[in-house]
């Protein structure tokens, strides 16, 4: 009678061992470890279906040359390495903006529209001696916008003299003119925003310098640009200016729940994945990432707006089912 008590016992601890092996492996499965990110766990933010990430670059130095690599050139970043980061936060629709190396040079991201299909848009680079017929090229590769990065004047690709001539050649386009740019210098050119044809996208929050947040100039004037209906802000880039920093941005945090209570029908989100911005020993973990928008926005319907319904209202997606 003990050894068959023994012998039972033994099997089902056998048995308990092999569950637990089991759910261990299909955690594993799970997890997606991806190049320049840290971390492997999936968001315990769902995220919906045809869900977007705005805000992306594409790098592909073996099959277009950068044109200037010294600007963060990133490696392990091409569209392979990019589908196992949707694979592991669970968005299907991206777009790509241009990335500094590449300069006005947007072969590189009309490629990578191109591989991922209907569910890829993309935001160029380019100057004013930009011809009618590139412009055109472009809108048929998936371009919606153009991006100025002004940062850092003497590095800059574009200056912002450019924005105003290009906001008028895309407007009839349906284009908008995406933003970078440190929240002073968004306060410093107040009297040009008002007078641009086109849509205006902010990037990274407005980057609002911290600790001043939302009591910065600039989001005063980013927000009654807000209020005429024609301009929009990423919600991303949490650990650009943030001084508080990973897991809960806390900083970035009240400034994107200030833009979420204000107009969250003018709201995107983008993961700025490859995170060019950081070096490849302190890549954000990009779960947490998208993780914020549950703190951010705590609604589901509103998520479901700035993740899903805003992009196709911005750039032109197909209407979710």
């Amino acid at each position: 009678m003990q050894q068959h008590t023994i012998g039972r016992r033994a099997v089902l601890n056998g048995a308990a061992l092999a569950l637990v092996g089991a759910t261990l492996g299909a955690r594993e499965c799970r997890a997606q470890q991806v190049p320049n990110s840290t971390g492997s766990e999936q968001p315990m933010l769902k995220a919906p279906a045809n869900a977007c990430d705005c805000h992306m670059h594409i790098y592909d130095a073996e099959r277009f040359a950068p044109l200037r690599p010294g600007s963060r050139l990133q490696t392990n970043a091409g569209v392979k390495e990019y589908q196992l980061l949707q694979k592991r936060i669970g968005t299907t629709r991206v777009v790509i903006v241009t990335p500094a190396v590449y300069v006005t040079d947007n072969r590189v991201t009309l490629d990578a529209i191109a591989q991922l299909g209907a569910n890829a848009r993309g935001v160029a680079v380019i100057h004013p001696t930009v011809s009618d017929a590139e412009l055109k090229t472009m809108e048929e590769g998936g371009i919606r916008g153009i991006r100025f990065t002004q940062f850092d004047p003497a590095t800059a690709t574009t200056t912002i003299d450019m924005i105003e001539p290009l906001s008028r050649r895309i407007e009839p386009l349906g284009w908008h003119v995406q933003i970078h740019m440190r929240g002073d210098q968004i306060a410093e050119a107040a009297d040009l925003w008002p007078r641009l044809p086109s849509p205006i996208v902010f990037d990274h929050l407005g980057r609002l310098p911290q600790p001043a947040g939302i009591e910065h100039a600039a989001f005063g004037i980013i927000r009654r640009l807000i209020d005429k209906g024609r301009t929009w802000v990423k919600v991303s880039g949490a650990y650009l200016d943030t001084k508080v920093g990973a897991p809960s941005y806390a900083d970035a945090t009240k400034v994107a729940q200030a833009y979420v209570k204000a107009a969250p029908e003018r709201l995107v989100w983008g993961s700025d994945w490859p995170h060019p911005t950081e070096s490849s020993d302190h890549k954000p973990n990009d779960a947490v990432l998208l993780d914020l928008l549950a703190d951010w926005a705590p609604d589901e319907a509103i998520r479901r707006r700035i993740l899903v319904e805003n992009p196709q209202a911005l750039y032109g997606f197909a209407k979710s089912g």
